[in-house]
């Protein structure tokens, strides 16, 4: 699916993708062609790539994106600052009355302060919201009747007004924005923008998904400090023994005990 509702009024749309899974591949070989090798080569290959951190093969894949949110989640979602991006201006066009209005309100988080958590069933909270909406738009259209710029009027309009663009990022950095943008303490309304956005991506480079989940969204970084209590819990021998009964490849077993203990056990 390329056309993804999200929110109330929102959307995200793919306009193209450039490259997939052999681009990839492509890059690391230097290759002439696809077909140079198997499939399971290649996604072998793929995940080595993502779980070495080797990136620039990743970057020959291009995704370009229109979405349409909320001002104040494009605000946060204009702080990656890899792509390029092309917005509706307000500076020439008269925007839209199309607002943002959430089904529920949340309570500010006790120990996140920029976060939030648990609902807020508020009545008078909705009605505040549609007045400061109707207050607000009829402003800017008093004002813009009189004869006020077009970017000046724009600034009595709140941030739950929607916007459009069009977004044109690397797979790279896609993933990068993806890995911030899914975490659980991520805003909510910006978590369901960046899910619309991994499930087209995932229909469109299926190898590249499956290491970046395995190996990104779904693993973590150690301390020094977090490795040396892993080390003193394990012996490279139980270790190895709960890998290999993973089913995991000779390499990827031999890889695990390097991270962890430097090597293999000594026989």
């Amino acid at each position: 699916m390329d056309f993804i509702p999200v929110l109330d009024k929102g959307f995200v749309r793919l306009v193209e993708v450039m490259g997939g899974d052999h681009s990839i591949v492509q890059a690391a070989r230097v290759s002439y062609g696809p077909g140079t090798k198997t499939v399971r080569e290649d996604r072998a290959l793929i995940d080595y790539l993502m779980r070495h951190r080797h990136t620039s093969p990743f970057e020959m894949v291009e995704f370009k994106f229109h979405v349409k949110a909320p001002l104040f989640v494009v605000r946060q979602w204009f702080r990656h600052r890899t792509a390029s991006v092309n917005e509706i201006s307000g500076r020439y066009s008269v925007l839209k009355e199309e607002f943002y209005e959430p089904e529920l309100w949340r309570k500010q988080a006790g120990k996140n302060k920029q976060g939030s958590e648990g609902a807020f069933p508020d009545e008078e909270a909705d009605g505040l919201l549609r007045q400061v909406e109707e207050v607000a738009y009829a402003a800017y259209q008093a004002l813009l009747q009189k004869g006020v710029a077009r970017e000046m009027a724009r600034m009595v309009l709140p941030l739950n007004l929607y916007t459009e663009f069009y977004w044109k990022q690397d797979l790279h950095n896609l993933f990068h924005f993806l890995t911030l943008r899914l975490a659980p303490e991520a805003q909510w309304e910006i978590r369901q923008y960046a899910r619309a956005i991994a499930e087209i991506v995932k229909a469109h480079v299926p190898m590249a998904w499956e290491s970046y989940e395995e190996h990104v969204l779904g693993g973590q970084n150690l301390s020094r400090t977090e490795l040396m209590v892993l080390r003193g819990l394990l012996t490279p021998e139980v270790y190895e023994k709960a890998l290999r009964e993973l089913g995991l490849p000779e390499s990827r077993v031999r890889e695990a005990l390097e991270k962890l203990f430097g090597g293999p056990p000594r026989p």
